[in-house]
């Protein structure tokens, strides 16, 4: 009986020490590869042995972005926007804190805006990017990494839902304006900053994608472009007379809410339904100068339905401008 046990005890031992020897195998396979091995880019290896997936800033999230495309020839390698900072990665026995990469893009850069971004525009030219040296960012010192976040696969700045967000960092004014209740449909992320202006310049005024603000406003309004017959005058030269594109508390985002308005450019006397022996030029000139009933809490749009322009006859009987009726 002792025999079978220490024949029993003897095979358990054979077959424990197989699946050490199985288990040892086993986790031998899954070693890392050799050290100082390339990773994304040429020459990486330098870099990559201590930035990985495990920072807290994960500078090796840069393979899942444009930049990381290996196989474009295009791609930009570490030294391309880092320099060969030699003593960042070798980090010299005498020197107790590690010196910082040769072009360093954070909050602690001794760079320039303008060297900044001179460091991208060796790449991005041409295109969207073609005005960025006139632009008013540029004159104002704002570099490409105020608002591109290049290590990571989301750059907020690219993604429509989150990219007023980064210029609401600066354009608080507009933050505000597109909280009203009139306002373009921004916090519901149909629409976005991008849509209207270029953030890296352009020919045009506030740095819009068209050369005015019609033309940009046109991109959507097309049914307001006109040609007409009757052209309301303060619509062909700039929408912004009376729209505030941002938002505002009257409807239509109109600056001002009618009739009050329409009366900064048309005077409260003299419209051609004035009834003989009214008042008029009084604080509520609005419900008398064009007859009782039909000024009091009103507005001009109730019969000028065509405001930014009509094909529709002007009134002969008149000697007052066009009315755009339909």
């Amino acid at each position: 009986m002792k025999h079978m046990l220490r024949r029993g005890a003897l095979a358990g031992l054979i077959v424990l020490a197989a699946g050490l020897g199985m288990t040892v195998s086993a986790a031998e396979s899954k070693l890392p590869v050799a050290a100082n091995k390339d990773v994304i880019y040429k020459d990486d290896a330098q870099c990559t042995r201590c930035h990985d997936e495990n920072e807290v800033k994960p500078v090796l999230s840069i393979a899942k972005t444009k930049h990381g495309v290996a196989s474009d020839a295009r791609t930009p390698t570490c030294i391309t926007c880092h320099g060969e900072s030699k003593a960042h990665g070798d980090k010299p026995e005498e020197v107790q804190v590690r010196p910082a990469t040769d072009r360093n893009f954070g909050a602690n850069s001794k760079l320039t805006a303008e060297q900044k971004s001179k460091v991208c525009f060796d790449c991005h030219q041409g295109g969207k990017h073609m005005n960025w040296n006139t632009s008013l960012h540029a004159a104002r010192n704002v570099a490409c990494t105020n608002c591109h976040q290049v290590h990571t696969g989301h750059d907020k700045v690219r993604d429509k839902r989150a990219q007023p967000d980064v210029c609401y960092t600066c354009h608080k004014q507009q933050r505000a304006d597109a909280n009203k209740p009139s306002h373009h449909p921004i916090p519901e992320g149909k629409m976005t900053c991008s849509d209207c202006h270029n953030a890296h310049g352009s020919p045009g005024p506030k740095m819009l994608v068209k050369d005015t603000v019609n033309d940009t406003c046109y991109l959507c309004h097309a049914e307001k472009r006109g040609p007409f017959v009757h052209n309301h005058q303060p619509v062909t030269e700039n929408c912004g007379n009376c729209h505030n594109p941002h938002g505002t508390t009257a409807e239509a985002m109109l600056k001002t809410r009618m009739p009050f308005l329409c009366q900064q450019c048309h005077g409260s006397s003299a419209h051609p339904g004035n009834m003989a022996g009214t008042r008029t030029g009084m604080p509520n000139a609005i419900s008398t100068n064009i007859g009782p009933g039909m000024g009091q809490a009103r507005a001009c749009a109730n019969c000028h339905t065509n405001i930014h322009g009509s094909n529709s006859p002007s009134n002969q009987t008149s000697s007052g401008p066009a009315r755009f009726f339909r």
